[in-house]
């Protein structure tokens, strides 16, 4: 038996006093590596799965970190952070103070920029293509590892566009296994599958920007990938290699089910098992799923109704409106900006759009949103998912910002749901009025349950609840915080501290009504809300109270003014002070100062 390989490799330059014949033993494993810790630390899989022979012949071959490498998506780079240093932190992945699931410039050397978000790998790669070449510096090699998934995004070809017309020395290596998160769709897809079956040394797409193409070629082959590397290494400029992977490859489950094994959670290191779901009568369902089976049954209702989503189907749960009216939902890949104009488009003409889109992607389209959407008031429906603090992802996929960048834009409706039933009937409210655009924001994850009696039930546009009474005392919370509340103050009562509870619900337009009496018969209000305080809901209430001479003491809870690193939940919340115990301190608090105080009417900004 040969003597283990990984172990030995502290960095890539340790990979490169290796043999060539040894790098498909490192390459088994390193794969190896990566399931025994991701089967029973949740991390993303399949895609970093597919790369392992890419990430030992680019180190192998080229002089990172002098040598630039840029991964897009990020999350394929597993095997990369092992590489690099990383291996006996590597059981941290995405855990509180532990490694990141995406390159971070912070975390090493070698991660040269970030890429959390897809389609940014070519312009970065550019930049520092073109920065080389204004320091005089021809030698240096760039190389942008770009997915197909990564690829239907525009700003790729934005950047691809000026990439053929610039003098550096640029590798693009098509990373090419043939879906993304979900099934891919579009136009690319069929392209590139014709170009797989090919030996061509053409590329029509890119030869139309004047760029040279290889391939393509067995990607996980080491036989066949590094003479390829080497040859296109020898060659100068801008110039593209076309490889063919296979993503969860070395694990039959992950390369037979790929969607599922994109990130499955924990499963049978052996077998590939996933745990055993629990009764779907007692099990609490999720936002995402709410939010599908509510799609479906509107869609029922409204025959104008239809669905689209960028390339996260299966994450936002349209998949189900997609197996129910597969007329009536559109996957439009990774191009965000397209999505909110294709459904302004729609609405122009009568159709009643419903996007959904992770909050974090939502920014790449806020022209969109403001240009397309808002100022011709079309009445789409925006569903923000993933709002709030999404865990594990961490700072590139939080969706810490909507609620600040979102209530500045006129004509907008801005509303959060506290738990399952206030979803369903925001979103029936929001099919039967076609007023203007409305944005529904909710959190990754379980959904609070309610009363609900499985009808549907109007709001009433800008119309907040009253959730119980207290003393002195009121906090004002939007969406899913608003269950952070409730505990906080269920011990409280049972210490005799009483403190009123509001359900904003909707952001934009406020419950003036609800706010006068909150401030008219409460000294202290706190503000609770899972998006940053600076511009969000506590500012709006903040700057309420100042139009209307109110001078209660406010304190706003919620996402300080920092990019909130990975984490689970609950502890992210801890961390930014808007957990259960934090509100209740925060009451607590309240009460102590209006007691020593009792005259004092300041307000805390």
């Amino acid at each position: 038996m040969n003597e283990p390989l990984l172990h030995l490799i502290h960095d890539p330059a340790d990979l490169r006093r290796l043999r060539p014949e040894q790098l498909a033993e490192l390459a088994d494993e390193l794969r190896s590596f990566i399931l025994d810790v991701v089967s029973a630390n949740p991390g993303h899989l399949g895609a970093s799965l597919g790369v392992v022979e890419l990430t030992i012949a680019l180190h192998y071959l080229f002089n990172t970190p002098d040598d630039v490498l840029v991964w897009d998506v990020g999350h394929q780079a597993y095997a990369h952070k092992i590489l690099t240093g990383r291996r006996a932190r590597f059981n941290s992945l995405r855990k509180w103070n532990g490694i990141s699931g995406f390159p971070v410039r912070s975390e090493s050397e070698y991660d040269v920029f970030g890429t959390g978000h897809a389609s940014t790998g070519l312009s970065a790669v550019l930049g520092m293509a073109v920065a080389s070449a204004l320091q005089h510096n021809t030698s240096r090699q760039h190389i942008a590892v770009v997915g197909d998934g990564a690829i239907t995004g525009g700003m790729f070809f934005e950047a691809l566009n000026q990439a053929g017309d610039a003098d550096v020395n640029l590798l693009i290596i098509l990373n090419d296994n043939g879906i993304s998160i979900d099934k891919s769709a579009g136009a690319l897809k069929d392209y590139l599958a014709k170009q797989r079956l090919g030996q061509s040394a053409t590329n029509p797409l890119f030869d139309a920007f004047g760029i040279p193409c290889f391939g393509p070629v067995d990607g996980n082959n080491l036989n066949v990938l590094l003479p390829a590397l080497r040859n296109i290494k020898n060659h100068k400029g801008v110039r593209l290699l076309h490889l063919v992977t296979t993503k969860g490859k070395g694990f039959d489950r992950a390369e037979k089910e790929q969607v599922l094994f994109h990130a499955p959670g924990t499963f049978d290191r052996q077998t590939g098992q996933l745990p055993a779901a629990k009764n779907s009568e007692n099990r609490t369902p999720l936002y995402q799923e709410v939010f599908g089976e509510t799609l479906v049954e509107l869609a029922r209702l409204f025959p104008q109704i239809v669905g689209i989503t960028p390339a996260m189907p299966t994450g936002s749960s349209l998949n189900l409106l997609m197996e129910a009216f597969p007329d009536r939902a559109f996957d439009v890949d990774i191009a965000e900006q397209h999505a909110l104009t294709f459904a302004a488009g729609l609405a122009a003409k009568g159709i009643k759009p419903f996007c959904v889109v992770y909050s974090t992607f939502l920014q790449r389209a806020y022209d969109q949103l403001i240009h397309d959407i808002a100022l011709q008031n079309l009445p789409v429906v925006l569903c923000v998912d993933r709002a709030g603090l999404v865990g594990e992802d961490g700072a590139t996929h939080h969706g810490a910002f909507d609620l600040a960048f979102l209530r500045c834009v006129p004509n907008l409706t801005i509303a959060a749901p506290m738990n399952e039933p206030e979803l369903r009937n925001l979103m029936y409210s929001a099919a039967s009025d076609n007023s203007g655009p409305c944005v529904i924001r909710y959190p990754r994850g379980k959904a609070a349950t309610g009363d609900d009696s499985g009808q549907f039930v109007a709001i009433a546009k800008g119309k907040g609840r009253k959730l119980r009474s207290g003393k002195k005392v009121a906090v004002i919370s939007l969406g899913h915080p608003g269950n952070f509340v409730a505990e906080a103050l269920n011990t409280l009562e049972k210490q005799d501290v009483f403190t009123a509870h509001y359900d904003l619900r909707f952001l934009k337009p406020l419950d003036e009504n609800l706010l006068l009496e909150a401030f008219s018969q409460y000294k202290h209000i706190i503000t609770v809300e899972d998006g940053v305080i600076q511009g969000g809901m506590g500012s709006a209430i903040l700057e309420w109270a100042a139009g209307h001479h109110f001078t209660n003491k406010v304190v706003r809870l919620g996402i300080p003014d920092q990019f909130v690193a990975h984490g689970a939940p609950q502890q992210l919340y801890q961390h930014c002070g808007f957990d259960s115990p934090a509100i209740a301190n925060a009451v607590v608090a309240a009460h102590k100062r209006i007691n020593n105080q009792p005259d004092s009417d300041e307000t805390t900004i």
